[in-house]
């Protein structure tokens, strides 16, 4: 079952509505779904239904709320795309780490304690590293993040695992910036990155031009795997 549900921010100050994909029967877990640059549109709602699918309660909320609400764009779509980044341009990163820690937390609420995971896409992999330095998710995953090696910094806060995707034909990360996630993060005892050889941002998206789907369905095997072990 899917619905939409409304999560107040950690300073009381706004709320925003997060799309909810509920599994069949009593959740093993919940994990929380971080939109890419194009919104909450049908290809995150799908990520939500398929985690769903496998027992997790899945939440993806509306980041872009502080923006405009309801925002659901095409990459496919050229215009579409110049104002998913332009919209990134403008977007609060530090907030949106802050609503994702509210979502955390409302998650946790509503399953009465137990484990809740991320999982991000493009902005929302950058967010996931964010999350996963800055708030107490008990594992996080993120496909093809961007920007991560100004982030460094923060991986000494990284207490729970994290896994990042990167497919090393990013035209939005490149090789020297791959070089530096790894000379960062391989020794991190808690971090682990898995590389994609040909492929380009966007390879695990659900629907579209980007997709490739021979790496997309192993990129998407090792993190239910992670997931199962990390969040049962």
């Amino acid at each position: 079952m899917t619905k939409t549900v409304t999560i107040t921010a950690l300073d009381g100050g706004a709320t925003f509505d997060a799309y909810v994909a509920e599994p069949a029967d009593k959740p093993k877990a919940a994990i929380v779904v971080i939109q890419e640059i194009f919104g909450v549109n049908a290809g995150i709602r799908r990520k939500c239904d398929s985690l769903a699918e496998a027992g997790y309660l899945a939440y993806a909320p509306d980041l872009f709320y502080q923006m405009e609400p309801g925002i659901e764009l095409d990459p496919d779509i050229e215009p579409e795309m110049q104002r998913a980044l332009d919209l990134m341009g403008k977007f609060d990163q530090d907030r949106g780490v802050r609503d994702i820690e509210a979502t955390i937390k409302a998650v946790r609420s509503e399953l009465g304690g137990g484990k809740v995971g991320v999982v991000g896409y493009c902005l929302g992999g950058r967010l996931a590293y964010m999350t996963a330095a800055r708030t107490d998710a008990d594992a996080s995953v993120g496909y093809y993040a961007v920007g991560i090696d100004g982030l460094l910094n923060e991986k000494h806060a990284i207490a729970n695992p994290l896994m990042l995707h990167i497919p090393e034909e990013d035209h939005f990360v490149d090789k020297a910036t791959q070089a530096k996630m790894h000379e960062g993060l391989d020794d991190h005892p808690k971090v682990t990155l898995y590389d994609y050889a040909g492929e380009d941002h966007g390879f695990a998206t659900e629907f579209g031009d980007r997709r490739s789907p021979q790496s997309a369905e192993q990129a998407d095997e090792r993190t239910m795997a992670f997931f199962k072990d990390h969040l049962g």
